[in-house]
């Protein structure tokens, strides 16, 4: 399956095939011709499928770098480090970085080739499945501060997304859930049919029935290709991707990038969302009630006992999506839809806020 991307940009194809990776350069000189190709792989996924990616790039010119790139390093010293990599194995203008990882690698991957030379074509190769339903696609690469997640980065657009289901065997349960959390982000904003999906078929979810997992990936790539065509950069419609981030990134710095996984920052960031669009006036409970429960069924943080909600509200104007003081916070006005708002942190953000930390542990989530 091919799905289009188009942007100001430029266009490029999403690909998704059980085997991909072993048809690697295939799929990538189809695109890019026969170029040199560095691969920056984590190096905690290229000791588990590297050689799944090693045979399918048999008849390439290729070379690898391994590298740890978990959230803690998603720093502007790893981008450096990896560009010092580069220019001491003599990457030049033609040479075609591959980011070989999960939704962290590719953010740091991409940057560094927005940046490298002023900018060096670059494929994605996802391997979470947080990664291939939606860091891998759309452009967005970056950076955290200690105060703020992505502060720093820049829109690159890949020249393809190659992404094989069959990685997904290996994932680990945790990261598994995580990156489940962004497919029914993408329901809630955009597909009442996904969301539904979501809502009844947990089970073959969590199973990783093939049928169920290219289902989830075909429909959350068609999402964010169909928004980042009307808007590549953010400016308008595609800040509905942002729904559950808001707080999601706030509760990600609160506890020091280390506690949380992407995907579960987001899950009590959309609790948070569609108790805070309740209040507004925007969600009818029913419809919040059903938001929850899915959530939560796929959900398995840490112990979030000592998050105090306050403090973390108080972050919102940090975000990078704030202008003024006021944070653009998307809520929710049914499945299927989304709505803005522009607040401070006042007593219906706090009280949702609280309002999810509770979720969270009546639900008794274990700590990791």
């Amino acid at each position: 399956m091919l799905v289009p991307v188009e942007t100001a940009s430029g266009r490029y194809g999403v690909r998704i095939k059980a085997g991909a990776l072993l048809q690697a350069t295939v799929y990538i000189e189809d695109v890019i011709g026969e170029r040199r190709l560095f691969v920056i792989a984590d190096e905690a996924v290229w000791e588990a499928q590297g050689h799944y990616l090693t045979s399918g790039l048999a008849d390439a010119d290729w070379s690898v770098l391994p590298s740890p790139l978990g959230e803690p390093r998603k720093r502007l010293a790893t981008v450096e480090e990896l560009c010092e990599a580069m220019h001491a194995a003599g990457v030049d203008r033609r040479t075609v970085v591959v980011a070989f990882g999960g939704g962290v690698a590719g953010d740091i991957c991409g940057f560094v080739a927005a940046s490298y030379m002023r900018g060096v074509d670059f494929v994605q190769i996802p391997t979470t499945l947080l990664a291939q339903v939606d860091a891998s696609v759309g452009g967005k690469t970056g950076v955290n501060l200690a105060t703020g997640k992505n502060m720093v980065g820049a829109f690159h657009q890949p020249k393809l997304v190659l992404i094989d289901p069959n990685v997904l065997e290996t994932l680990p349960d945790r990261e598994y859930r995580a990156g489940v959390q962004e497919v029914v982000k993408h329901g809630i904003i955009q597909s009442a049919e996904l969301f539904e999906f979501m809502e009844k078929e947990r089970d073959a979810v969590l199973a990783r029935e093939s049928e169920a997992v290219e289902y989830m990936i075909a429909m959350s790539v068609r999402i964010k290709a169909d928004v980042v065509r009307l808007d590549e950069r953010e400016g308008g419609m595609r800040r509905i991707l942002n729904f559950g981030h808001t707080l999601g990134h706030a509760l990600e710095a609160e506890t020091g990038y280390s506690l949380l996984l992407h995907g579960e920052a987001v899950a009590f960031g959309m609790i948070a969302a569609a108790r805070l669009s309740e209040l507004r006036g925007f969600l009818a409970t029913r419809e919040r009630e059903r938001i929850e429960a899915t959530v939560l069924s796929y959900c398995d943080l840490p112990d979030l006992s000592g998050v105090d909600p306050v403090s973390l509200a108080w972050r919102m104007p940090g975000d990078k999506k704030s202008v003024s003081g006021l944070t653009r916070f998307v809520l929710t006005d049914g499945i299927g839809k989304v709505c803005e708002q522009a607040t401070t942190p006042d007593e219906q953000v706090i009280a949702a806020t609280k309002y999810a930390l509770r979720a969270c542990r009546t639900k008794g989530l274990s700590a990791v």
